[in-house]
């Protein structure tokens, strides 16, 4: 019996790994590569940082392409210098960087890893390999190298700047930049740790968005739950034509959000649009204007939009709820002589918990990661006033291409929409609603 038994349960493991592989695979797989980049200042708008580096490394490819004309131009500037002293800080400068470069090509590898490269240089060709194209490095060393390099470059500067000698300034300077560029192929460690969460935990304009995120969330949801439990209890009747209207109701939710925003972005006009007209005309708001350029009214244009927009979808779930309820205990009511309100009370809400807890948590989880409505209708404006925080790690990552950064927002859009859903999970799943100890 015992051997039968744990056969059972191994092939139920065996049931149960693709879908495990699945949810591995599709959902925590990015969330760790996210995490992982979120480890490092990775920059696409640096070319210093444009890769994750654990070591410091250097670019060979444009390092040795760098030097071939950087040493050459150094022992030419030290015979072109105005005077001695000149001369002597120049030769100081070239006799320096040749140590570093001998002491870079004696480690191990570098130096055939150099040469192959050069080649490939010498012969037009691009380095497309990474692992040809890149060195590790000892990271004491590539600090030492920087610093050198960035003192050589201040005082190549300060020699332009006390010289007179217009065509010695412009060798000079050419030299430094030169020097500026070989700085930048030594490439220094980006895993900074932890650090992004530090900065960003301490961000205004990150806790300005998540503050924005969650008004937009806990708004529309609550008036999309009372007013989809209104048109699910008035399409769960029977009366003529209530398929049309069933079909009506669905029109909103079926109209994709980018051009439900930009239908609303016209209505919400200041000049031209109609609803911004009649709030106007109806008191709501004092200019038609304030729809769209003030951040209550950001706000309330978003939220209205959303709540036009995904209320339908809210009744169609609390309906199906509905349909699940026996029409039995309706007529043992009006037996007992309860009146329509009491059944909704004593009835049909107790029923239909599970049902609200299953549409809020989906809901919610939407507008918790809201991007589209907000994207097309305020851009996150005025002032960031409606940015959400799917918004702004869309900014950091693609319009800053900062995504070091960017992830670590997407961790912590991640970390909120899971403390959500367990906090949902855990009250669809207890027995709050399966029915008291002792019924």
């Amino acid at each position: 019996m015992n051997k039968r038994s744990l056969n059972e349960k191994q092939l139920g493991y065996v049931m149960v790994a693709p879908a495990l592989l699945l949810v591995i695979v599709v959902i925590l797989w990015p969330v760790a590569q996210s995490f992982y980049n979120s480890l490092f200042d990775y920059r696409l708008n640096d070319p210093s940082r444009s890769e994750r580096f654990l070591q410091s490394n250097i670019d060979l490819e444009r390092y040795a392409n760098d030097f071939f004309y950087l040493s050459r131009d150094l022992d030419g500037l030290s015979e072109q210098a105005p005077d001695p002293d000149a001369s002597e800080k120049v030769s100081e400068i070239g006799s320096e960087l040749m140590g570093f470069h001998e002491e870079l090509l004696a480690m191990d590898g570098v130096g055939e890893q150099y040469e192959i490269v050069e080649e490939r240089i010498a012969s037009f060709q691009a380095i497309a390999d990474r692992d040809l194209k890149y060195s590790q490095v000892d990271n004491d060393f590539a600090e030492s190298y920087k610093d050198f390099l960035t003192a050589a470059e201040a005082d190549l500067t300060a020699l332009v700047e006390a010289s007179d000698d217009e065509e010695f300034s412009t060798a000079a300077s050419n030299v430094a930049g030169s020097i500026n560029s070989t700085n930048a192929a030594v490439i220094e460690s980006n895993f900074i740790g932890l650090s992004n969460y530090g900065r960003y935990l301490q961000n205004p304009r990150m806790w300005q968005s998540l503050m924005n995120t969650t008004v937009f969330t806990v708004i529309s949801v609550g008036a999309e739950l009372v007013l989809g439990l209104l048109i699910a209890l008035l399409i769960n009747r029977v009366f003529i034509g209530r398929g049309i209207v069933r079909a009506s109701v669905l029109i909103p939710w079926a109209i994709p959000t980018a051009v439900a925003a930009m239908m609303w972005g016209f209505l919400y006009d200041g000049q031209t649009g109609i609803v911004a007209h009649y709030f106007e005309q109806f008191g709501l708001i004092n200019d038609a204007s304030v729809l769209l350029s003030t951040a209550s009214g950001g706000m309330f244009s978003i939220i209205f939009a959303d709540v036009w927009k995904t209320t339908p979808y809210m009744a169609l779930l609390l309906l199906a709820g509905l349909q699940t309820i026996p029409n039995t205990l309706y007529e043992a009511a009006d037996v007992d002589g309860a009146s329509k309100w009491q059944q909704f009370w004593k009835i049909t809400l107790p029923l239909l918990k599970s049902a609200i807890l299953v549409a809020l948590l989906f809901r919610t989880l939407d507008a918790f990661r809201v991007f589209d409505l907000i994207f097309v209708l305020t851009g996150g404006g005025p002032a960031n006033s409606t940015e959400s925080i799917s918004i702004y790690a869309y900014i950091t990552l693609f319009s800053q291409q900062n995504f070091g950064a960017g992830s670590v927002l997407s961790v912590i859009v991640f970390l909120c929409v899971a403390i959500i859903s367990i906090i949902f999970i855990k009250f669809v799943g207890s027995d709050l609603f399966a029915g008291r100890s002792g019924r």
